[in-house]
């Protein structure tokens, strides 16, 4: 069995607070092998990684920064300080609209030299085209433009579909519940078995592949439920909640209401509520309004949240 593991690292936005970091999530996807990823990385992102036991910074394969708003990168310099401290060998990938120019400024801070490689990958930030941008043989890295004011962009983990044996099926074609037969079926295609040819096409049962979005800062736009269609999760910008904050000069992020509107347009599965404005002090009053959604959760730092 596989699973995604989200482990909130950050939840604050703008200005933290004594209980909410910078913008942070790291998403551990456990199959047979371990893989690790970063979604934004704000001030204090490896302090915080420290101190949750679950979470090993320097297993991070690649950071995916939503847009180059200080809250959501400036924990780049002292992570990548601290990996390279840590003798870090493997190369660190890191995407994002304009990333070579951000990522450049950043590793060309002072006089330290990196001892492993550190690669900037651009991602579009313009238009309605959803972009494969990382594969791997399980899943992939999937990003969308979003709308903000400045480059920024959403991204989403979304797991391959794969081709699972029912067992019932099986058994009704004459196969025991349980033997090799069933190994040998699904690498070759089929097997002989008492006589019959029994192809695994015969038995298989699509499983369908998590997916997991996180929006970055962005106002409403139709790309949201385009890229969060039928999502297991969505981790999305809740910066204010009161309807009137939309109408205030120089704000980029949506309502409550406006983020209750795009879950049930995309049908997605739960909804995670982060970048909570440090105006709100009191969670039970933010989970009050809430209420009527039994699929929606405020985020907090430390949260971990497990689809499988």
């Amino acid at each position: 069995m596989t699973q995604v593991e989200i482990t909130f690292l950050g939840t604050t936005a703008g200005v933290p607070t004594k209980f909410r970091n910078h913008a942070s999530i790291h998403i551990r996807y456990q199959s047979q092998e371990e893989w690790c990823c970063l979604f934004d990385c704000g001030e204090g992102t490896q302090r915080q990684a420290m101190s949750c036991p679950w979470v090993n910074f320097m297993r991070i394969d690649r950071i995916f920064i939503s847009h180059w708003h200080a809250d959501h990168f400036a924990g780049l310099l002292g992570l990548i300080e601290t990996m390279d401290l840590e003798q870090r060998k493997d190369p660190l990938y890191i995407y994002g609209p304009e990333a070579e120019r951000f990522v450049s400024m950043i590793t060309n801070i002072g006089y330290g030299s990196k001892d492993f490689p550190i690669k900037a990958v651009n991602v579009e930030y313009e238009g309605t085209e959803i972009e494969t941008i990382f594969e791997h043989e399980e899943f992939t890295i999937q990003a969308v433009p979003m709308k903000h004011g400045i480059p920024a962009v959403a991204y989403a983990f979304v797991e391959k579909d794969r081709m699972k044996i029912d067992k019932e099926k099986a058994v009704k074609l004459g196969l025991p519940p349980k033997g090799p037969i069933y190994q040998k079926i699904k690498d070759t295609g089929s097997a002989e078995f008492r006589g019959q040819i029994i192809k695994f096409s015969d038995m298989q049962v699509i499983e369908k592949g998590k997916k997991v979005v996180y929006t970055g800062d962005t106002l409403p736009n139709k790309n949201i439920a385009k890229i969060a269609n039928g999502a297991d999760l969505l981790i999305h910008d809740s910066t204010f909640f009161e309807e009137e904050k939309k109408h205030e000069v120089g704000v980029r992020h949506p309502t409550l209401e406006q983020v209750k509107k795009v879950a049930d347009e995309a049908a997605v599965k739960q909804v995670i509520l982060t970048h909570i404005s440090r105006r709100y002090q009191n969670i039970k009053e933010l989970e009050d309004l809430i209420a009527d959604r039994s699929n929606f959760k405020i985020a907090r730092d430390f949260m971990k949240v497990v689809v499988e």
